[in-house]
């Protein structure tokens, strides 16, 4: 076994390894450590410290080189992360190069990454829903997927432990379909948004529901935020750079602070894990082994317990490499269907339209939650369509000042200081739930490895003809309720982004109650591997219509206070 700068094997002993640094991950760090178990965060991409490495968190556009543009030359080196709506000269360096690590597309999917610590919580769009029993019971329901060993009861007191938290500004809504969470302050609807949720409820009643979007930022910090250093959110909507008042959830500037302080933390960056270590005659995992970023050296280190929250993709793939004589086929994977059942979100359909009514109002400021959300409403209580389940929505509205540019001069000043409030635009985008399906699927390449000798990912996942049918029913139905509202100049649009590029792939190695046809058990524990636990978007059986990464949050709390008891019983 490897070892550099003279560590000896007690020195790299911990009671707990997590692997990734993300949303899941930090939380596992944080309930870890809080419990008093010495825990190791592994990291594959290098250090980010809350505030001091937010390098662009305060610029002013002019101060960008480019004015926030991405260049030529980069599109072409990062094909992939240039088609994330995120990718800007100001956010870049929080995205993994598509080039440093590659990947094989058996067909189109955009395998979007976040190499740092803190990953893509950096990045995310802090959209934060619950999962509802409608969409916990809907594969035994619907007959799709397998049963998630798990209902809404479960998970439900992990909501509230991870919302109190973070900080989650939304209202109680009364909506079966979307129960009501530990919030915050909502932030309140515009003019137009509000009058759009009126007509809504004015001609579907209780059917249909428009909400203030729920979202991880601080409206009006209470005292367990204060304590984490985090402060009110100040609209200013350049999260993805980096937030210095901590004003939206990321682990930076949440959990892994919080579990630094324990003292219980140590967290290592530049830790490419290659694999779980099996031990045959323990019938256990016993460590993992890293291969160090930079210099290449294998480092294994030991743990009782460990916890691979990697995201979805890169969980797989280290699942899959983790053979032994016990599991040839990739650790837990007896039936084979580790990598298997692929799903992610619908995110191609798009609405426009204006408005010219409630002209006596405008936008002024910014919304950090984005306007207003549509829950699922299709196929709820009954099945009313040709294809499973559904989708929810989004939407918005603004206005902007026009002027006139046509003048030089004195003239074109005076355009240039002047101008006219526009009609209203309003828009929606369409976040559908796609159904597991076998073919959708990654593995391994046999011969073909990255820098760090990892064989690449092949990935084959692709829309099928029911993604298409939900596509079609959101246009409909969201038209529908357009005309009603009296909008004109309606134009829906396929955006064509790619599967991935939602950024919401989950499965691979999903929970159910059959060690036969499900990789994870009831509490994210392998089922032929009871110490080691997948608690981030790999676990999941199904992908409902609601943003994923509260339930993953919530999972993983619930999970580590599983292993803990576990540990002092002496099952693991």
């Amino acid at each position: 076994m490897a070892n550099i700068g003279g560590e000896t094997r007690k020195e790299r002993t911990f009671d707990v390894i997590v692997i990734g640094s993300g949303a899941s991950g930090g939380w596992a760090a944080k309930e870890f450590t809080e419990k008093g178990l010495k825990t190791l965060v592994l990291e594959r991409g290098r250090d980010v410290v809350h505030v001091k490495d937010y390098p662009t968190t305060n610029l002013y556009p002019y101060e960008l080189e480019h004015k926030g543009e991405i260049t030529y030359a980069d599109k072409q080196e990062n094909p992939v992360a240039n088609r994330c709506y995120a990718y800007k000269e100001d956010t870049k360096h929080f995205f993994a190069s598509d080039a440093a690590h590659p990947y094989i597309q058996d067909k189109e999917f955009d395998w979007i990454r976040g190499y740092q610590v803190g990953g893509k919580s950096l990045l995310w769009a802090r959209q934060t829903q619950r999962w509802s029993e409608y969409d916990f019971e809907g594969p035994a329901r619907d007959g799709f997927a397998v049963d998630w060993p798990i209902r809404y009861a479960d998970i439900a007191p992990w909501y509230d432990h991870v919302e109190r938290f973070v900080g989650i500004a939304g209202n109680k809504d009364g909506l079966d379909t979307l129960p009501d969470g530990d919030f915050l302050p909502a932030y309140p609807l515009n003019a137009v948004e509000d009058y759009f949720k009126k007509t809504v409820q004015q001609h579907y009643g209780s059917t249909r529901h428009v909400i203030s979007a729920r979202c991880a930022h601080l409206s009006e910090p209470k005292p367990i935020h204060i304590e984490q250093g985090r402060v009110k959110c100040q609209h200013r909507i350049l999260c993805q750079r980096g937030c210095p008042f901590g004003g939206y959830f990321s682990s930076n500037s949440s959990t892994l602070p919080w579990a630094m302080k324990t003292g219980n933390l140590t967290l290592r960056p530049f830790s490419t894990v290659h694999s779980i270590l099996y031990d045959q005659d323990q019938e256990k995992a016993v460590g993992v082994k890293v291969i160090d970023t930079d210099s290449g050296e294998e480092i294994d280190f030991f743990a009782k317990v460990i916890f691979v929250n990697a995201s979805t993709l890169n969980t797989n793939q280290i699942l899959m490499n983790s053979i032994s004589a016990r599991f040839p086929n990739g650790l837990g994977n007896d039936n084979g269907l580790l990598g298997q059942y692929i799903a992610f979100h619908n995110y191609t359909a798009r609405i426009t339209a204006s408005y010219d009514g409630l002209q006596e109002y405008r936008t002024d400021g910014r919304n950090p939650a984005g306007g207003g959300y549509i829950p699922n409403f299709r196929n709820v209580h009954r099945q009313e369509t040709d294809f499973l389940r559904g989708w929810a929505a989004t939407f918005g509205a603004s206005r902007q000042i026009i002027r006139n540019n046509d003048a030089v001069g004195e003239e074109l000043k005076s355009n240039l200081t002047t101008g006219e409030w526009s009609n209203w635009k309003v828009h929606s985008h369409m976040m559908a739930e796609t159904i597991p399906k076998e073919e959708n699927r990654v593995w391994l390449d046999e011969k073909q490895t990255d820098k760090w000798g990892i064989p690449l990912l092949h990935i084959s996942v692709e829309y099928a003809a029911d993604d298409g049918q939900r596509r079609s029913d959101y246009y409909e139905h969201m038209a529908d309720m357009f005309e009603k509202a009296g909008f004109q100049d309606i134009r829906t649009q396929d955006d064509g982004r790619r599967p991935g590029n939602d950024i919401h792939e989950m499965g691979g190695a999903r929970m159910g109650h059959d060690p036969k046809t499900s990789l994870l058990n009831k509490w994210n524990q392998l089922h032929l591997c009871k110490n080691v636990y997948v608690t981030d978007g790999a676990c999941m059986t199904s992908t409902a219509t609601q943003n994923p990464t509260l339930t993953y949050m919530a999972l993983t709390a619930r999970a580590v206070d599983h292993a803990v008891s576990e540990l002092k019983k002496r099952n693991l």
